[in-house]
């Protein structure tokens, strides 16, 4: 009975090996050749869309989702703990609630300067757009303003979003609330 148990760990042993033998040769490079002789030529990692069309098309699909989880953040953690009044000064959660305003703050506007410079693939997006640069600019000091209790600033966020929203409407990509998980607001 010992033998097959023997034959099993060997056998185990040997994959276990394999796997880590091929993950450790699978490294991730930036350029690929291949050899075809004397030169080696570089292959493309992704494809890239080849005709205005599909870079216009492709402008709006990247730049509804990147509106869209800048929304969903700001409505799920900035938006709705403003409404339920967490943020002023003494009420119960306000400091973990800002720490996640801050998280999604960030997040959003991020996901907005995105948005931004997808929109310049579309010229009817960027004309619907480029008024809202101001705004998009403002928002990066929602946490500082937040923690010293200005409620407007909550309010100033969630129009910016909005008008985000009404500016894509407008110009034929609509936009919808999109959750981030929680991994995508810290990053990881």
């Amino acid at each position: 009975m010992s033998v097959p148990i023997r034959r099993l760990v060997v056998a185990l042993t040997l994959c276990c090996a394999l796997v880590a033998g091929v993950t450790a040769c699978a490294g991730s490079s930036r350029s690929k050749s291949v050899d075809t002789g004397m030169v080696a030529v570089p292959v493309a990692d992704t494809p890239s869309p080849s005709t205005s069309a599909q870079k216009q098309k492709f402008a709006k699909a990247r730049f509804v989702a990147n509106a869209g989880l800048a929304a969903g953040a700001t409505y799920q953690w900035i938006v709705k703990p403003w409404k339920a009044g967490k943020f002023k000064k003494g009420a119960h959660g306000r400091t973990f609630a800002l720490v996640k305003a801050a998280a999604a703050g960030g997040f959003a506007y991020n996901r907005l300067k995105a948005a931004k410079r997808n929109a310049q693939g579309d010229p009817l997006l960027s004309k619907a757009i480029a008024p809202l640069s101001a705004g998009i600019d403002s928002l990066k000091d929602l946490p500082s303003k937040l923690r010293k209790g200005d409620g407007d600033a909550a309010s100033s966020f969630n129009d910016i979003i909005n008008q985000v929203k009404d500016a894509g409407k407008s110009a034929g990509a609509p936009v919808t609330n999109q959750v981030p998980s929680a991994g995508q607001l810290t990053g990881g």
